[in-house]
């Protein structure tokens, strides 16, 4: 068996034979196109959002905040601020994968129940952006 297969191998066959002499008819024979100039390049468009529609990308952004008006409740129980007791009006930031609640007082704690994903889900678009924390608290209001 071994031996057959040896022999077929070094016999061409018919279409290995075709294939050879085709391939002598055509060398040196260059197809149309080729060889030609290249054509001349494509204008670049700048098909990127005007700057006043363009928002930061995550990691040209230190974090993100949201108003809360309403009580805040995290596995059946109301947030609370440790320091002053309020239960509403909260600011929820999120930075550095790190949830924070700030009251109207301006008492900041950290909130472990929350996590980035549960802020994603939460909060709309951004309407501004800032350049400074004071600036965005300013904006919302505290």
């Amino acid at each position: 068996m071994f031996h057959r297969i040896r022999r077929r191998a070094k016999e061409p066959s018919e279409t290995q034979r075709q294939f050879a002499e085709l391939h002598a008819q055509l060398q040196g024979q260059v197809p149309p196109g080729f060889g030609s100039p290249a054509p001349e390049p494509a204008a670049v468009v700048d098909d990127f959002l005007p700057p006043e529609l363009r928002v930061p990308s995550h990691d040209q952004v230190e974090g993100k905040m949201m108003p809360w008006a309403q009580p805040l409740v995290l596995d059946g129980e109301m947030a609370v601020c440790a320091a002053c007791g309020a239960y509403r009006d909260w600011l929820i930031l999120s930075t550095r994968g790190e949830i924070w609640l700030r009251c109207r007082a301006g008492h900041q704690q950290l909130e472990t129940r929350i996590d980035t994903a549960w802020y994603n889900r939460h909060s709309g678009p951004a309407d501004a952006t800032h350049a400074t924390f004071e600036d965005c608290l300013r904006h919302l209001g505290h």
